[in-house]
C-alpha cells in the first residue's frame, strides 16, 4: 500500500497531521507493507527568503484579520499541537521560502531518509526557530539525519530536485488539492486536512480490505503463455 502525503514544512496542521497519521499507522495491522511518499506543496511559492515582521502580524495581513485574531489562531494551533506531543513556539518562528527545504527532502528520499528529514525540518521550524531557507541550517539538519555534508551542499548549491518539487505541485493541482496536509491512499482515496487518527486508520483499513478482496477474487486470466480455461 502506498500513501502519498502533500504538505509544507511551515504548515502547522501538516505537522499535526503527520503525528496523527503516525498514530494511525501504529494501530494498522498492515503497517509493514505501507510505503510513505512525502510530496511537496509550497503554501507560498513566491515568498522571499525571509518574511519580515512577527508571525502574528504576517498572519493578520495574510488572512485580513486583527493581530488579536491572528494570535488566537496561533494559540489554537499550539493547543492542538500539544495534544500530539509537539511543543510549538511561534514566538521564535521565522518564516520564509521553503523551496530548498523541499529539495532537501527529495534528496533525502534518494537515501531512504525522507521521513526523518521531514520530521527534523518541521521540528526545526516549529520548535527551534529555524529559517527554512537558511542553507547552512539545512545542511546541518541534513547531516543530523544521516546525510553526507558534501552531498547536501552539492544538492542545494544548484537547482537539483527543483523539478521534482514542481512535479509534485503540478500533481496536486491536477488532484484539485487546495490545502494541506492531503493524503492519497493507494491512488484511490483522498483525505484532506489533519484528520483524527481514527479516521485515517479507517481509510487505511478500508483500502487494505479492498486490495485483499481483489487478490482473493482473482479468476481466470490471460498471460504471455496463453489463457486459462476455468
Amino acid at each position: 500500500m502506498k500513501v502519498e502525503i502533500w504538505s509544507d514544512v511551515v504548515c502547522p496542521w501538516c505537522y499535526i497531521g503527520k503525528r496523527r497519521f503516525e498514530d494511525a499507522l501504529s494501530k494498522f495491522e498492515g503497517a509493514d507493507d505501507v510505503e510513505v511518499e512525502w510530496r511537496s506543496f509550497e503554501l507560498d511559492p513566491n515568498a522571499p527568503r525571509e518574511l519580515e515582521g512577527k508571525l502574528d502580524e504576517i498572519l493578520a495581513k495574510k488572512y485580513r484579520a486583527t493581530p488579536q485574531q491572528a494570535r488566537a489562531m496561533m494559540q489554537r494551533v499550539v493547543d492542538a499541537s500539544k495534544q500530539e506531543g509537539i511543543d510549538v513556539d511561534f514566538d521564535i518562528a521565522r518564516s520564509g521560502n521553503t523551496l530548498d527545504a523541499h529539495r532537501l527532502i527529495h534528496f533525502a528520499a534518494t537515501k531512504g531518509l525522507a521521513d526523518a528529514m521531514k520530521e527534523r525540518l518541521m521540528r526545526g521550524y516549529f520548535c527551534e526557530g529555524l529559517l527554512p531557507s537558511d542553507r547552512e541550517a539545512l545542511v546541518r539538519l541534513g547531516v543530523e539525519v544521516g546525510l553526507e555534508e558534501a552531498e547536501v551542499n552539492e544538492a542545494l548549491s544548484g537547482d537539483a530536485y527543483t523539478q521534482d518539487v514542481r512535479a509534485d505541485e503540478v500533481a496536486a493541482r491536477q488532484l484539485g488539492v487546495t490545502g494541506v496536509p492531503f493524503f492519497v491512499i493507494d491512488g484511490k482515496y483522498g483525505v484532506s486536512g489533519a484528520q483524527p487518527a481514527d479516521v485515517l486508520l479507517q481509510v487505511l483499513e478500508q483500502s487494505h480490505r479492498e486490495a485483499s478482496e481483489a487478490l482473493a477474487s482473482d479468476a481466470a486470466a490471460c498471460g504471455v503463455d496463453g489463457c486459462e480455461v476455468p
